[in-house]
């Protein structure tokens, strides 16, 4: 989208403030740029960075680098980390330092918090970096880390001008035009966290442009022409991102011209630390030929790497240049590890491998990315040169326009002058003649330049670049009703501006207090459909956005029923839209808002419907299964517990495995509608336990399932009804079937108790004192170690402690009524790769390798040995998750010994997905039909 405005008092916004600020808030740098509009004429000026180099040397530099770092105990005090403007100790530092000291250091850095911070397969929020930390650094999430930067930036111009602090200036920060609606709104709260109120956002090829404008404003007029196409081609150290601007007409002014954004490229996680990737898997074959680095020289490497490509691809290239690395014995020098690597091979490796020849109507392979190292989603296909070519094709005839005339280059990646020279030689090729080359001076702070600049245009000073919104966006709505195919209804046409309002034709009927979930999806391709068009949804160029959600209150409670609505939609200088739901023949409305909270890789993969997709019960069917269950539970019902899934098997025809997921919520509905039928005894609270939890199952799949979870939650945690029998049995089953459903909070109390319980049995049983925990007996804990191997988003202290006191328990004759439970959990608690939760929550490498080795000295290994070895072991080609190829081929050759299927030696061989039986054992139970898990 064009910029985004997000200011947090509607008060201080009103008065312009003195100063202007441009931040260039990059994956590799940031920058800082300003404009004091007391000066006439005004000038965008650089602001100089006061930093730490070293530990205790403070130095200005025009750019902060965007890495964090925490030094380890007695390796820096609070005081050698203090900056000028600190008045106590701190336990980090951002900056040169940051970066310097992270590279030496495994697991205690952070970089790359951008690229995370748009990252739709983790939760975003969750304190899940550095990636690979070790276990005595506070962890944060990217919005925190991205929060630390800004802060940084605050404290440093608060020192520089104490009379106009940072928080009164308006600020315009930079993000890629790819930006999801998720990640601008969280750019947008880092600021909040650095407390900086007065916000607007601006995509970064813009900014470089207005850099541009900047740098010739008295003569830009005279450098191009009306009908020509400008291409801004922005390569940075994380993402790639590509913009059109159509230079026209002043429709006002006939002898002045425009300048028209009218496309922006899909995102890409693909830049320069890709280069730098590439070449350190490279060289790592050279120093230690088929097998890996350990992580500590594996950071070292990377960054070794990237020096090694800017000295031999950079100004004044070096012809050669020589590697070393320390071993990580005690005799660094004597065994360091070394090799050359020459500028012919470098420019073979990264200009092949990310820029190879193409024709124009090539497009990029779709297979998943070999690189894996840092656990972000990088590109399917590392040709840069083809996303490009893919771009130009998309957009040739978008607005009547062609291919581009006018080049405009931005981003780290362009430094090079290699890089540089064969893009341009790309294009030239495609387009038939060489392209005029807008130049911008300081790549690194040019963006910061146009930011500040834009600034000013806002105050109707300057140039504007005319931004339409440059996607389409799409609501769903039903399945064709011959061909069941899904179907989008377009809400934002993709031409729309700023500041436009529109209102779907379309009627919508929604249920009173309870909450509703409209799928999205965005296309940056399709800017030629209309709004309210409806079509089939093309799972090609639509991408699914976190679905917006609302739970339509009335100011009467009791109110029930549904209300017909329609949609409306307002275009915001967020970079945003705003969705709100008018009822039909009244002034009531509500509004409808991202659900931010459920960007995880499980909530992205299910939100294509998966649940819906397997079809839905008639009605007739299932009033006789809600008659059936209120036979049961209803106040007036006399019918026994015991027969009710039997009951429903005999009306649907088919036994419960087979029930579709929308039949089973429904279930779950009806029994929530009935929950005081629990309380008439034991064995109805047990059976009303366990088909809740197995309607519920997994605790996602369908469309507010979060909220189902969290209903459950707040009438059940703790509030059990009777406590004889089997009833903590059954709780224990249902937390454990909805656990995909639950919070890390909601995680942590279930769990709390429990743990001590265990720890209290483990003591126990190896002749230590108990203390103040109740243990339980051995034939107690089966459901208890099932639920808590279930409980991914449990701390990894807490998951290693666990699994340390299955592999002291395991082989013990008191406790072989659990085992096979016990190494079921072992297998969950130490999986390398989760079946929902984020991979944050991965235990390390180091950790579970007396698990492997215990589990490998097992004689006779049962099934659940095996699989819990697949799942310790399975192939994922990250560096920090995968165990050593020694390790691996160990266990291959265990299994294959132990004359397991073919396949789960290859998922740990070769890697790849669990079939659908084999995830069911991973689950420990039949999944709903139509679920597929990672």
């Amino acid at each position: 989208m064009s910029e985004a405005e997000a200011s947090f008092d509607p008060l201080v916004d009103r008065l312009p403030s003195r100063f202007v600020v441009g931040i260039d808030l990059g994956t590799t740098n940031c920058a800082v740029t300003y404009i004091d509009t007391q000066q006439t004429p005004w000038q965008i000026r650089v602001l100089s960075i006061p930093q730490l180099v070293a530990a205790g040397q403070v130095e200005s530099r025009d750019t902060l680098p965007s890495f964090h770092y925490q030094p380890a105990s007695g390796q820096a005090s609070g005081e050698s980390l203090r900056l000028p403007w600190h008045q106590s100790e701190t336990d980090h530092c951002v900056g040169v330092m940051a970066r310097e000291e992270g590279a030496q250091t495994a697991g205690r850095g952070i970089s790359s918090a951008k690229s995370w911070l748009c990252h739709a397969g983790v939760d975003r929020t969750a304190p899940l970096l550095p990636w690979h930390a070790v276990d005595d650094v506070q962890r944060m999430s990217p919005v925190e880390a991205s929060s630390h930067y800004l802060t940084h930036i605050r404290n440093a111009w608060d020192h520089q001008f104490p009379d106009a602090p940072l928080a009164d200036q308006d600020l315009v920060i930079t993000l890629p035009a790819s930006f999801d609606e998720v990640a601008r709104e969280l750019t947008v709260r880092a600021a909040r966290q650095a407390k900086l109120p007065r916000v607007v956002l601006i995509e970064e090829p813009q900014a470089a442009f207005y850099a541009w404008v900047y740098k010739h404003q008295n003569d830009w007029q005279q450098r191009v022409d009306v009908g020509q196409t400008i291409l801004v081609c922005d390569i940075g150290g994380g993402t790639s991102d590509f913009t059109l601007i159509r230079v026209r007409a002043s429709r006002t002014e006939p002898d002045q011209i425009q300048f028209h954004r009218v496309a922006v490229g899909e995102h890409l996680i693909l830049g320069g630390d890709n280069l730098d990737l590439a070449l350190a898997k490279h060289l790592e074959q050279k120093l230690t030929p088929g097998k890996k680095l350990p992580p500590r020289q594996w950071d070292l490497l990377l960054s070794a790497s990237r020096a090694a490509k800017e000295q031999l691809l950079g100004e004044g290239a070096s012809q050669q240049v020589s590697i070393s690395l320390p071993s990580g014995g005690s005799r660094l020098i004597a065994s360091s590890l070394q090799t050359e690597v020459t500028q012919e091979e470098v420019r073979a490796l990264l200009v092949d491998g990310f820029l190879p020849e193409c024709e124009l109507a090539d497009a990029p392979t779709q297979h998943a990315s070999g690189f894996q190292e840092f656990g972000l989603p990088y590109a399917s296909d590392s040709a840069i040169s083809r996303y490009l070519s893919a771009f130009l094709t998309a957009h040739r005839e978008d607005d009547g326009g062609g291919l581009p005339d006018v080049v405009l280059f931005n981003g780290g990646f362009f430094a090079s002058p290699v890089l540089r020279g064969e893009v341009l030689r790309r294009l030239e090729h495609w387009l038939g003649k060489t392209p005029t080359l807008l130049d911008n001076d300081r790549l690194d702070l040019a963006v910061a330049r146009g930011a500040a600049y834009y600034g000013m245009v806002r105050r109707g000073e300057g140039v504007k670049i005319a931004a339409s919104l440059a996607r389409s966006y799409y609501i769903g709505v039903d399945a064709d009703a011959v061909s069941g195919q899904p179907r989008v209804v377009c809400l934002v046409p993709g031409g729309a501006q700023p500041g436009e309002t529109f209102e779907l034709d379309q009627t919508f009927q929604l249920t009173i207090s309870q909450p509703v979930e409209f799928p999205l999806y965005v296309s940056s391709i399709r800017l030629a459909d209309q709004l309210g068009q409806v079509l089939p949804l093309d799972v090609e160029q639509m991408t699914s956005l976190p679905p917006v959600r609302t739970v339509l209150r009335s100011k009467n409670r009791k109110e029930t029923g549904e209300v017909s609505v329609r949609l409306r939609i307002g275009l915001t200088e967020i970079g945003t839209i705003d969705l709100s739901c008018h009822e039909i023949g009244s002034h009531r409305s509500w509004k409808l808002q991202f659900d931010v909270r459920s960007t995880t890789q499980t909530d992205a993969a299910v939100h294509v419907a998966v649940g819906e997709s397997e079809g839905f019960v008639d009605e007739e069917t299932w009033s006789l299964c809600r008659h059936a269950i209120a036979e049961v539970f209803g106040d007036t019902g006399t019918a026994k517990p015991a027969r009710i899934v039997k009951h429903l098997a005999e009306i649907m025809g088919s036994s419960r495995n087979a029930w579709p997921m929308s039949l089973l919520r429904r279930i779950w509905e009806a029994l929530m509608d009935f929950e005081g039928g629990r309380h008439k005894s034991a064995a109805h609270e047990a059976r009303w336990l366990n088909l809740l939890g197995y309607s519920l199952r997994p605790g996602y799949g369908l469309a507010v399932d979060d909220w189902r979870v969290a209903q459950t939650w707040r009438t059940l945690h703790g509030k059990l009804a009777h406590h004889g029998g089997n009833i903590q049995t059954e709780s224990l089953i249902l937390w454990r079937r909805i656990a995909g459903g639950l919070s890390s909070g909601q995680q942590a109390a279930i769990a709390e108790n429990w743990i001590a319980a265990i720890r209290g049995m483990h003591r126990k049983s190896i002749g230590r004192p108990v203390g103040n925990a109740a243990p339980l007996k051995p034939e107690e804990s089966v459901e208890v170690w099932r639920l808590l191997g279930s409980l991914e988003l449990l701390s990894v202290r807490n998951k290693i402690d666990l699994g340390n006191m299955i592999i002291d328990l395991m082989n013990r004759n008191s406790m072989q009524s659990p085992r096979e439970a016990m190494i079921w959990a072992l297998g969950r608690l130490g999986t390398r790769q989760p079946f929902y939760g984020p991979l944050n929550t991965v235990v390390s490498v180091d950790a579970i390798q007396p698990w492997i080795a215990a589990l490998l000295a097992v004689r006779q290994r049962g099934p659940a040995e095996q699989l819990a070895l697949v799942q310790l072991c399975r192939r994922v080609d990250d560096r920090y998750r995968d165990v050593e190829s020694s390790t691996r081929d160990e266990v291959v050759d265990a299994l294959s010994d132990d004359q397991v299927s073919e396949h789960l030696t290859t998922l740990v061989s070769d890697g790849g997905r669990f079939s659908h039986e084999e995830q069911e054992q991973v689950f420990g139970e039949a999944l709903p039909r139509g679920l597929r898990l990672g």
